[in-house]
Protein backbone atom coordinates (compact mmCIF):
# COMPACT_ATOMS: atom_id res chain seq x y z
CA UNK A 1 0.00 0.00 0.00
CA UNK A 2 1.07 3.28 -0.77
CA UNK A 3 0.48 7.23 1.08
CA UNK A 4 -1.01 9.30 -1.10
CA UNK A 5 0.44 13.04 -0.89
CA UNK A 6 -1.79 15.76 -1.35
CA UNK A 7 -0.22 19.49 -2.14
CA UNK A 8 0.12 21.97 -4.45
CA UNK A 9 3.62 22.92 -3.94
CA UNK A 10 6.10 20.48 -5.27
CA UNK A 11 8.74 21.59 -2.67
CA UNK A 12 6.39 20.20 -0.45
CA UNK A 13 5.68 16.58 -2.07
CA UNK A 14 9.26 16.30 -2.58
CA UNK A 15 10.41 17.39 0.67
CA UNK A 16 7.52 14.21 2.26
CA UNK A 17 8.51 12.05 -0.81
CA UNK A 18 11.99 11.42 0.34
CA UNK A 19 10.96 11.20 4.07
CA UNK A 20 8.78 8.23 3.38
CA UNK A 21 11.17 6.77 0.96
CA UNK A 22 13.72 6.83 3.47
CA UNK A 23 11.51 4.51 5.66
CA UNK A 24 10.74 2.74 3.11
CA UNK A 25 7.21 3.85 2.45
CA UNK A 26 6.20 3.91 -1.19
CA UNK A 27 4.59 7.06 -1.93
CA UNK A 28 1.95 9.09 -4.49
CA UNK A 29 1.85 12.46 -5.28
CA UNK A 30 -1.54 15.01 -6.45
CA UNK A 31 -1.40 18.05 -6.76
CA UNK A 32 -5.63 18.66 -7.53
CA UNK A 33 -8.71 17.35 -5.99
CA UNK A 34 -9.66 15.51 -9.33
CA UNK A 35 -6.04 13.82 -9.76
CA UNK A 36 -6.28 12.98 -6.31
CA UNK A 37 -9.61 11.08 -6.61
CA UNK A 38 -8.52 9.56 -9.94
CA UNK A 39 -5.30 7.52 -8.20
CA UNK A 40 -7.54 6.62 -5.25
CA UNK A 41 -9.96 4.88 -7.76
CA UNK A 42 -6.86 2.97 -9.08
CA UNK A 43 -4.10 2.82 -7.18
CA UNK A 44 -3.22 0.99 -3.64
CA UNK A 45 -4.03 3.82 -1.19
CA UNK A 46 -3.41 3.34 2.03
CA UNK A 47 -3.09 6.69 3.87
CA UNK A 48 -4.05 10.31 2.67
CA UNK A 49 -1.60 12.67 3.78
CA UNK A 50 -3.83 16.01 2.42
CA UNK A 51 -2.90 19.71 2.64
CA UNK A 52 -6.05 21.76 3.47
CA UNK A 53 -5.08 24.58 0.71
CA UNK A 54 -4.30 24.07 -2.86
CA UNK A 55 -4.14 27.80 -4.00
CA UNK A 56 -1.33 30.38 -2.23
CA UNK A 57 -3.70 33.19 -1.82
CA UNK A 58 -6.47 30.79 0.05
CA UNK A 59 -6.17 30.61 3.67
CA UNK A 60 -9.38 29.22 4.32
CA UNK A 61 -9.44 25.91 4.29
CA UNK A 62 -12.11 25.23 2.02
CA UNK A 63 -10.88 23.45 -0.38
CA UNK A 64 -9.04 20.73 1.92
CA UNK A 65 -12.62 20.46 3.33
CA UNK A 66 -14.12 19.71 -0.10
CA UNK A 67 -11.77 17.37 -0.97
CA UNK A 68 -11.57 15.75 2.25
CA UNK A 69 -15.62 14.91 1.83
CA UNK A 70 -14.86 13.78 -1.80
CA UNK A 71 -12.39 10.99 -0.55
CA UNK A 72 -14.79 10.19 2.50
CA UNK A 73 -17.49 9.76 -0.26
CA UNK A 74 -14.83 7.99 -2.65
CA UNK A 75 -13.76 4.94 0.63
CA UNK A 76 -15.19 5.96 3.67
CA UNK A 77 -12.58 3.98 5.60
CA UNK A 78 -9.40 5.55 3.96
CA UNK A 79 -7.33 7.05 6.81
CA UNK A 80 -7.07 10.72 6.15
CA UNK A 81 -4.56 13.45 7.84
CA UNK A 82 -4.75 17.11 7.49
CA UNK A 83 -1.41 19.55 6.98
CA UNK A 84 -1.74 22.94 6.51
CA UNK A 85 0.72 26.03 7.23
CA UNK A 86 -2.24 28.44 7.57
CA UNK A 87 -4.69 28.92 11.10
CA UNK A 88 -7.24 27.45 9.79
CA UNK A 89 -8.11 25.01 12.79
CA UNK A 90 -11.77 25.13 12.88
CA UNK A 91 -11.73 23.70 9.16
CA UNK A 92 -9.36 20.81 10.80
CA UNK A 93 -11.53 20.24 14.13
CA UNK A 94 -15.08 20.28 11.91
CA UNK A 95 -12.93 17.43 9.93
CA UNK A 96 -11.65 15.65 12.88
CA UNK A 97 -15.24 15.52 13.55
CA UNK A 98 -16.23 13.95 10.43
CA UNK A 99 -13.60 11.47 10.53
CA UNK A 100 -10.20 12.74 9.61
CA UNK A 101 -7.84 10.89 11.68
CA UNK A 102 -4.65 13.45 12.70
CA UNK A 103 -3.69 17.00 12.32
CA UNK A 104 -0.43 18.14 11.35
CA UNK A 105 1.38 21.58 11.27
CA UNK A 106 3.46 22.76 8.90
CA UNK A 107 6.74 22.18 9.52
CA UNK A 108 5.69 18.73 10.67
CA UNK A 109 8.06 16.81 13.02
CA UNK A 110 9.46 13.57 11.08
CA UNK A 111 9.61 11.02 13.66
CA UNK A 112 5.48 11.28 14.84
CA UNK A 113 4.50 12.06 10.84
CA UNK A 114 6.27 9.02 9.70
CA UNK A 115 5.25 6.51 13.11
CA UNK A 116 1.37 7.55 12.60
CA UNK A 117 1.65 6.73 8.70
CA UNK A 118 3.52 3.24 9.23
CA UNK A 119 0.63 2.77 12.47
CA UNK A 120 -2.56 3.68 9.84
CA UNK A 121 -0.65 1.50 7.26
CA UNK A 122 -0.55 -1.74 9.27
CA UNK A 123 -3.89 -1.13 10.51
CA UNK A 124 -5.27 -0.80 7.15
CA UNK A 125 -3.42 -4.13 6.10
CA UNK A 126 -4.85 -5.60 8.95
CA UNK A 127 -8.39 -4.45 8.52
CA UNK A 128 -8.13 -5.67 4.67
CA UNK A 129 -6.97 -8.90 6.17
CA UNK A 130 -9.85 -9.10 8.48
CA UNK A 131 -12.07 -8.55 5.19
CA UNK A 132 -10.48 -11.39 3.22
CA UNK A 133 -10.79 -13.66 6.74
CA UNK A 134 -14.95 -12.63 6.94
CA UNK A 135 -15.41 -13.27 3.20
CA UNK A 136 -13.13 -16.94 3.65
CA UNK A 137 -15.42 -17.55 6.59
CA UNK A 138 -18.71 -16.26 4.55
CA UNK A 139 -18.14 -18.69 2.01
CA UNK A 140 -17.50 -21.97 4.74
CA UNK A 141 -20.30 -21.06 6.45
CA UNK A 142 -22.57 -21.21 3.74
CA UNK A 143 -20.71 -24.39 2.77
CA UNK A 144 -21.44 -25.76 6.01
CA UNK A 145 -25.09 -24.04 5.67
CA UNK A 146 -25.74 -26.19 2.28
CA UNK A 147 -24.25 -29.59 3.45
CA UNK A 148 -25.40 -29.78 7.21
CA UNK A 149 -28.79 -29.50 8.83
CA UNK A 150 -27.86 -26.76 11.17
CA UNK A 151 -30.98 -27.13 13.22
CA UNK A 152 -32.01 -23.63 12.38
CA UNK A 153 -29.33 -21.97 14.08
CA UNK A 154 -27.71 -18.67 14.02
CA UNK A 155 -24.48 -17.31 13.72
CA UNK A 156 -21.37 -15.44 11.99
CA UNK A 157 -18.38 -15.55 14.34
CA UNK A 158 -15.53 -17.22 13.36
CA UNK A 159 -15.34 -18.79 17.22
CA UNK A 160 -19.06 -20.31 16.60
CA UNK A 161 -17.84 -21.66 13.05
CA UNK A 162 -15.10 -23.28 14.48
CA UNK A 163 -16.91 -25.03 17.05
CA UNK A 164 -20.44 -25.94 14.23
CA UNK A 165 -17.57 -27.07 11.78
CA UNK A 166 -16.37 -29.84 14.48
CA UNK A 167 -19.78 -30.81 15.33
CA UNK A 168 -20.81 -31.63 12.18
CA UNK A 169 -17.45 -33.48 11.30
CA UNK A 170 -17.66 -35.73 14.19
CA UNK A 171 -21.05 -36.15 14.15
CA UNK A 172 -21.31 -39.33 11.67
CA UNK A 173 -18.91 -41.22 14.21
CA UNK A 174 -20.13 -42.76 17.63
CA UNK A 175 -18.04 -40.80 19.69
CA UNK A 176 -18.79 -39.32 23.43
CA UNK A 177 -19.70 -35.74 22.86
CA UNK A 178 -18.99 -33.18 25.93
CA UNK A 179 -20.54 -30.19 24.95
CA UNK A 180 -19.16 -27.04 27.66
CA UNK A 181 -19.61 -23.35 27.78
CA UNK A 182 -21.79 -21.13 30.11
CA UNK A 183 -25.27 -21.51 30.48
CA UNK A 184 -27.97 -20.09 27.80
CA UNK A 185 -25.10 -20.09 24.79
CA UNK A 186 -26.65 -22.83 22.26
CA UNK A 187 -25.05 -25.86 24.32
CA UNK A 188 -28.69 -28.07 23.88
CA UNK A 189 -28.71 -26.60 19.78
CA UNK A 190 -25.35 -27.55 19.37
CA UNK A 191 -26.63 -31.53 20.69
CA UNK A 192 -29.07 -31.08 18.22
CA UNK A 193 -26.74 -30.59 15.20
CA UNK A 194 -24.77 -32.86 16.25
CA UNK A 195 -27.95 -36.05 16.06
CA UNK A 196 -29.51 -34.18 12.82
CA UNK A 197 -26.26 -35.01 10.64
CA UNK A 198 -25.57 -38.17 12.35
CA UNK A 199 -26.05 -41.72 11.31
CA UNK A 200 -28.65 -42.08 13.93
CA UNK A 201 -30.60 -38.96 12.83
CA UNK A 202 -33.91 -40.79 12.50
CA UNK A 203 -33.54 -42.53 15.88
CA UNK A 204 -35.10 -41.92 19.16
CA UNK A 205 -32.91 -38.26 20.40
CA UNK A 206 -33.77 -38.14 24.13
CA UNK A 207 -32.90 -35.47 26.72
CA UNK A 208 -32.02 -35.59 30.43
CA UNK A 209 -31.28 -33.07 32.63
CA UNK A 210 -28.54 -35.20 34.58
CA UNK A 211 -27.47 -32.81 37.28
CA UNK A 212 -31.37 -32.95 38.27
CA UNK A 213 -31.80 -36.02 39.36
CA UNK A 214 -31.67 -37.19 43.05
CA UNK A 215 -29.97 -40.05 43.70
CA UNK A 216 -33.22 -42.36 44.64
CA UNK A 217 -35.21 -41.69 40.98
CA UNK A 218 -31.68 -41.95 39.20
CA UNK A 219 -31.70 -45.58 38.82
CA UNK A 220 -35.60 -45.60 37.66
CA UNK A 221 -35.31 -42.19 35.27
CA UNK A 222 -32.24 -43.91 33.54
CA UNK A 223 -32.49 -47.40 33.63
CA UNK A 224 -35.97 -47.66 34.10
CA UNK A 225 -38.12 -49.85 37.09
CA UNK A 226 -40.22 -53.01 37.37
CA UNK A 227 -43.86 -52.69 39.36
CA UNK A 228 -43.51 -52.98 42.84
CA UNK A 229 -39.63 -52.03 42.28
CA UNK A 230 -40.32 -48.97 45.22
CA UNK A 231 -43.29 -47.72 46.72
CA UNK A 232 -45.73 -46.05 44.05
CA UNK A 233 -44.06 -48.21 41.08
CA UNK A 234 -47.21 -49.54 39.79
CA UNK A 235 -46.20 -50.24 36.40
CA UNK A 236 -43.27 -50.71 34.81
CA UNK A 237 -40.91 -48.11 33.59
CA UNK A 238 -39.11 -47.92 30.43
CA UNK A 239 -35.87 -45.76 31.20
CA UNK A 240 -33.94 -43.12 29.26
CA UNK A 241 -31.06 -45.38 27.95
CA UNK A 242 -33.63 -48.19 26.63
CA UNK A 243 -35.45 -45.18 25.41
CA UNK A 244 -32.72 -43.99 23.15
CA UNK A 245 -31.66 -47.40 21.82
CA UNK A 246 -30.23 -47.10 18.75
CA UNK A 247 -30.09 -43.24 18.98
CA UNK A 248 -29.15 -40.59 21.19
CA UNK A 249 -28.96 -40.10 24.80
CA UNK A 250 -27.79 -36.41 25.98
CA UNK A 251 -26.84 -35.95 29.54
CA UNK A 252 -27.38 -32.28 30.12
CA UNK A 253 -25.89 -30.85 32.99
CA UNK A 254 -23.66 -33.77 34.27
CA UNK A 255 -21.17 -31.91 36.06
CA UNK A 256 -23.91 -31.40 38.78
CA UNK A 257 -24.31 -35.28 38.73
CA UNK A 258 -23.81 -36.54 42.52
CA UNK A 259 -21.14 -38.67 42.84
CA UNK A 260 -23.51 -41.80 43.64
CA UNK A 261 -25.30 -41.29 39.59
CA UNK A 262 -21.70 -40.83 38.34
CA UNK A 263 -20.32 -44.29 39.22
CA UNK A 264 -24.14 -45.67 38.23
CA UNK A 265 -23.56 -43.81 35.06
CA UNK A 266 -20.20 -45.16 33.81
CA UNK A 267 -20.79 -48.58 34.89
CA UNK A 268 -23.44 -48.60 31.74
CA UNK A 269 -21.04 -46.69 29.73
CA UNK A 270 -18.41 -48.99 30.45
CA UNK A 271 -20.39 -52.13 29.37
CA UNK A 272 -23.33 -50.81 27.76
CA UNK A 273 -25.64 -53.06 29.94
CA UNK A 274 -27.92 -52.23 32.83
CA UNK A 275 -30.87 -53.85 35.17
CA UNK A 276 -34.22 -52.16 35.30
CA UNK A 277 -34.79 -51.21 38.83
CA UNK A 278 -36.25 -54.51 40.59
CA UNK A 279 -35.49 -56.68 37.77
CA UNK A 280 -32.35 -59.11 37.47
CA UNK A 281 -32.46 -59.17 33.79
CA UNK A 282 -29.30 -57.75 32.36
CA UNK A 283 -30.51 -55.50 29.14
CA UNK A 284 -27.76 -53.99 26.50
CA UNK A 285 -28.39 -51.06 24.90
CA UNK A 286 -26.66 -49.06 21.26
CA UNK A 287 -26.34 -45.39 22.69
CA UNK A 288 -24.14 -42.24 21.62
CA UNK A 289 -24.02 -40.29 24.47
CA UNK A 290 -23.67 -36.33 24.02
CA UNK A 291 -23.31 -34.64 27.54
CA UNK A 292 -22.99 -30.98 28.87
CA UNK A 293 -22.21 -28.92 31.53
CA UNK A 294 -21.44 -25.35 32.42
CA UNK A 295 -18.90 -27.05 34.98
CA UNK A 296 -15.01 -26.73 34.52
CA UNK A 297 -14.57 -30.68 35.30
CA UNK A 298 -11.09 -30.55 35.12
CA UNK A 299 -11.59 -28.23 38.21
CA UNK A 300 -13.97 -30.53 39.78
CA UNK A 301 -11.91 -33.71 38.96
CA UNK A 302 -9.24 -31.90 41.35
CA UNK A 303 -11.67 -30.71 44.00
CA UNK A 304 -12.80 -34.65 43.95
CA UNK A 305 -16.63 -33.83 42.72
CA UNK A 306 -16.64 -35.70 39.76
CA UNK A 307 -14.72 -38.23 39.05
CA UNK A 308 -11.93 -38.73 36.61
CA UNK A 309 -12.24 -41.83 34.59
CA UNK A 310 -16.34 -40.78 33.67
CA UNK A 311 -14.52 -37.67 32.19
CA UNK A 312 -12.68 -39.68 29.92
CA UNK A 313 -15.30 -41.83 29.28
CA UNK A 314 -17.42 -38.67 28.61
CA UNK A 315 -15.31 -36.62 26.67
CA UNK A 316 -13.77 -38.06 23.25
CA UNK A 317 -14.62 -34.92 22.00
CA UNK A 318 -14.99 -31.76 23.37
CA UNK A 319 -17.16 -28.72 21.88
CA UNK A 320 -16.70 -25.55 23.64
CA UNK A 321 -19.50 -23.03 23.08
CA UNK A 322 -18.18 -19.48 23.59
CA UNK A 323 -20.48 -16.98 25.44
CA UNK A 324 -22.76 -14.62 23.35
CA UNK A 325 -20.40 -11.42 24.30
CA UNK A 326 -17.74 -12.63 22.43
CA UNK A 327 -20.08 -13.14 19.77
CA UNK A 328 -21.19 -9.80 18.93
CA UNK A 329 -21.77 -9.99 15.01
CA UNK A 330 -24.76 -12.70 16.05
CA UNK A 331 -26.55 -10.52 18.43
CA UNK A 332 -28.72 -8.58 15.55
CA UNK A 333 -29.36 -11.34 13.58
CA UNK A 334 -30.18 -13.68 16.67
CA UNK A 335 -32.71 -10.74 18.14
CA UNK A 336 -34.48 -10.12 14.41
CA UNK A 337 -35.08 -14.19 14.21
CA UNK A 338 -36.41 -14.43 17.62
CA UNK A 339 -38.93 -11.48 17.06
CA UNK A 340 -39.76 -13.09 13.68
CA UNK A 341 -40.65 -16.34 15.32
CA UNK A 342 -42.48 -14.33 18.40
CA UNK A 343 -44.54 -12.29 15.93
CA UNK A 344 -48.59 -12.88 15.66
CA UNK A 345 -49.38 -14.80 13.06
CA UNK A 346 -50.22 -13.10 9.87
CA UNK A 347 -48.51 -9.74 11.69
CA UNK A 348 -44.92 -8.13 10.93
CA UNK A 349 -41.87 -8.57 13.38
CA UNK A 350 -41.59 -5.53 16.13
CA UNK A 351 -38.63 -3.98 15.21
CA UNK A 352 -35.32 -2.64 16.76
CA UNK A 353 -34.58 0.97 16.65
CA UNK A 354 -31.40 2.27 16.37
CA UNK A 355 -30.95 3.27 19.82
CA UNK A 356 -32.06 -0.04 21.01
CA UNK A 357 -29.30 -1.72 18.68
CA UNK A 358 -26.92 -0.06 20.34
CA UNK A 359 -27.85 -1.26 23.93
CA UNK A 360 -28.03 -4.88 22.73
CA UNK A 361 -24.48 -4.60 21.50
CA UNK A 362 -23.12 -2.79 24.24
CA UNK A 363 -24.64 -5.85 26.83
CA UNK A 364 -22.75 -7.84 28.36
CA UNK A 365 -25.33 -10.80 27.97
CA UNK A 366 -24.24 -12.94 31.33
CA UNK A 367 -27.45 -15.00 30.41
CA UNK A 368 -26.30 -15.53 27.10
CA UNK A 369 -28.42 -16.37 23.76
CA UNK A 370 -31.15 -17.07 26.40
CA UNK A 371 -31.56 -14.55 27.96
CA UNK A 372 -31.62 -12.37 24.51
CA UNK A 373 -34.28 -14.69 23.88
CA UNK A 374 -36.31 -13.82 27.06
CA UNK A 375 -35.75 -9.97 26.28
CA UNK A 376 -37.08 -10.27 22.76
CA UNK A 377 -39.93 -11.67 24.26
CA UNK A 378 -40.33 -8.79 26.84
CA UNK A 379 -39.67 -6.08 24.29
CA UNK A 380 -42.54 -7.53 21.87
CA UNK A 381 -45.31 -7.19 24.54
CA UNK A 382 -43.91 -3.75 25.95
CA UNK A 383 -43.00 -1.72 22.65
CA UNK A 384 -45.27 0.74 20.91
CA UNK A 385 -46.01 0.78 17.21
CA UNK A 386 -44.04 -2.37 17.14
CA UNK A 387 -40.73 -0.25 17.30
CA UNK A 388 -38.69 -1.64 20.23
CA UNK A 389 -36.86 1.30 21.88
CA UNK A 390 -33.91 0.66 24.64
CA UNK A 391 -36.52 1.14 27.62
CA UNK A 392 -38.14 -1.77 26.16
CA UNK A 393 -35.82 -4.30 26.70
CA UNK A 394 -35.56 -4.43 30.03
CA UNK A 395 -31.72 -4.72 30.72
CA UNK A 396 -30.00 -4.37 33.86
CA UNK A 397 -26.33 -3.10 32.82
CA UNK A 398 -25.71 -4.10 36.47
CA UNK A 399 -26.13 -7.71 36.13
CA UNK A 400 -23.91 -10.30 37.73
CA UNK A 401 -21.21 -11.22 35.91
CA UNK A 402 -20.59 -14.99 35.83
CA UNK A 403 -18.81 -16.63 38.62
CA UNK A 404 -15.27 -16.88 38.82
CA UNK A 405 -14.87 -20.38 37.80
CA UNK A 406 -16.49 -20.15 34.53
CA UNK A 407 -13.93 -17.27 33.43
CA UNK A 408 -10.55 -18.74 34.69
CA UNK A 409 -10.03 -20.72 31.68
CA UNK A 410 -11.13 -17.80 29.27
CA UNK A 411 -9.13 -15.39 31.22
CA UNK A 412 -6.00 -17.61 30.54
CA UNK A 413 -6.83 -17.93 26.55
CA UNK A 414 -7.60 -13.78 26.56
CA UNK A 415 -4.04 -12.66 28.34
CA UNK A 416 -2.13 -15.79 26.28
CA UNK A 417 -3.43 -14.11 22.96
CA UNK A 418 -2.75 -10.76 24.42
CA UNK A 419 0.70 -11.40 25.26
CA UNK A 420 1.47 -13.05 22.20
CA UNK A 421 0.33 -10.52 20.41
CA UNK A 422 2.51 -8.14 22.03
CA UNK A 423 -0.39 -5.94 23.55
CA UNK A 424 -1.84 -5.30 20.11
CA UNK A 425 -5.47 -6.06 20.53
CA UNK A 426 -6.68 -6.01 16.75
CA UNK A 427 -4.08 -9.25 16.16
CA UNK A 428 -4.79 -11.08 20.04
CA UNK A 429 -8.99 -10.50 18.87
CA UNK A 430 -7.78 -12.35 15.06
CA UNK A 431 -5.85 -14.97 16.95
CA UNK A 432 -8.77 -15.95 19.16
CA UNK A 433 -11.45 -15.64 16.06
CA UNK A 434 -13.09 -12.37 17.58
CA UNK A 435 -13.94 -9.25 16.55
CA UNK A 436 -11.72 -6.09 18.19
CA UNK A 437 -14.78 -4.72 19.85
CA UNK A 438 -15.85 -8.22 20.96
CA UNK A 439 -12.27 -8.56 22.68
CA UNK A 440 -12.49 -5.21 24.64
CA UNK A 441 -15.70 -6.50 25.47
CA UNK A 442 -14.17 -9.76 27.03
CA UNK A 443 -11.11 -7.64 28.95
CA UNK A 444 -13.61 -5.24 30.61
CA UNK A 445 -15.78 -8.38 31.85
CA UNK A 446 -12.40 -10.32 33.10
CA UNK A 447 -10.71 -7.24 34.36
CA UNK A 448 -7.88 -7.70 31.81
CA UNK A 449 -5.51 -4.46 31.61
CA UNK A 450 -2.69 -4.39 29.04
CA UNK A 451 -0.20 -2.84 31.66
CA UNK A 452 -0.79 -5.79 33.97
CA UNK A 453 0.43 -8.65 31.67
CA UNK A 454 3.63 -9.55 31.27
CA UNK A 455 5.87 -8.90 27.96
CA UNK A 456 6.53 -11.67 25.51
Amino acid sequence: MKVLIVDDQRSICTALELLFEHHKIETLTASSPAEVLGLIAKEDVGVVVQDMNFTANKTSGEEGMALFRAIRALDGELPVILMTAYASIESVVTLIKEGAIDYFAKPWDDHKLVTTVKNLLALRELARENTRMRARSRRARQSVEVKHDLCGLVYSSEAMHAVVSLAVSVAPSDAPILITGPNGAGKEKLAEIVQANSRRRDKPFVKVNAGGLPDELLEAELFGAEPGAFTGATKQRVGRFEAAHGGTLFLDEIGNLSMVGQQKLLRVLQTGEFERLGSSTTRKVDVRIISATNVDLSKAIAKGTFREDLYFRLNVIELRVPPLADRTDEIIPLAERFLAKLAPEGQPPATLSPAARDVLLAYDWPGNVRELQNRMQRATLVCKDGTIEPGDLGLDESAAAPADEELDPERAATEEALVRAKGVVSKAAASLGLSRQALYRRMRRLDIVLERLPRA
